[in-house]
């Protein structure tokens, strides 16, 4: 079990909202990453632009995953590639969703697997909470990270914490 949390960068949406929320030059001194979002994004429930999108390296070549949902009535599952969830602009005001996205072995030469843990805070009975795992089908260590909306922006005070892990 990893025992040391470090925090390498934090990201806050400011007034004008963002396309995307990313980190860059991630050092290869850790043994895994892991990023805590907290997202809400500027389009409706009805547009599917809650979804956003994780990318590695600036690409979004060489990707695959699962994913498995419930939406309070529903669950699906199916393949797609690492995506998370936001509360949307017309859910319940100044909410905002929580996920976890976690990295291991980020740094190696082999490929990378990755899941992500997501839900929607919602005062309804529908929401969204979706985990996914993916592989990255690359060996170059994974340097920068990038969450990008399905459509519309993150909002204002949406963000993302980027903590490096090591076992020593």
């Amino acid at each position: 079990m990893a025992n040391t949390y470090t925090l390498i960068a934090s990201s806050t949406v400011g007034s004008g909202g963002a396309a995307t929320i990313y980190f860059t030059s991630i050092p290869a001194t850790y043994t895994d990453l892991k990023v805590v979002v907290s997202a809400r994004t500027s389009v409706t429930v009805g547009a599917n632009g809650y979804y956003y999108d994780v990318t590695f390296n600036g690409t979004s070549a060489n990707r695959s995953g699962r994913y498995l949902e419930g939406t309070g009535s529903a669950a699906n599952s199916g393949t797609f590639t690492l995506y998370g969830v936001s509360d949307a602009s017309d859910q319940t005001a100044s909410t905002f969703s929580n996920g976890e996205l976690y990295i291991p072995n980020y740094a190696s030469a082999n490929y990378k697997s990755a899941s992500f843990d997501s839900v929607q805070e919602n005062n309804a009975t529908a929401s969204r909470a979706i985990f996914s795992a993916g592989l990255w089908s690359d060996v170059a260590a994974i340097t920068s990270v990038t969450f990008t909306p399905a459509g519309g922006s993150f909002v204002q005070y949406s963000t993302a914490y980027l903590y490096g892990i090591s076992n020593s």
